[in-house]
């Protein structure tokens, strides 16, 4: 019969990986534990008009960001509008 080889194959592929399995899950790596323990942060005091000066720098940064993409896409629009013109 044809395909015993691959299923011999499969098979031991299939029990390599069962035996790393256990193996694996001593070692894994995961955002969420089942701990209880809390984790402390040393955050640095901010006043509030600091934190409305960063919200501003970043309402500029984000409104800048958003213009150049309308810009580019509006260019690169053009020229898709100017080549399909320029063939039919």
């Amino acid at each position: 019969m044809g395909g015993e080889g691959a299923m011999m194959a499969a098979n031991q592929s299939l029990k390599s990986n069962r035996s790393m399995m256990a193996k694996r899950k001593e070692k894994s790596f995961s955002f969420v534990t089942n701990s209880t323990e809390k984790t402390e942060y040393n955050l640095p005091k901010i006043t509030d008009q600091k934190i409305l000066m960063l919200r501003k720098k970043l309402q500029q940064e984000q409104k800048l960001r958003r213009t150049k993409q309308v810009v580019v896409l509006s260019v690169v629009m053009l020229i898709l509008i100017g080549t399909l013109i320029y063939y039919m």
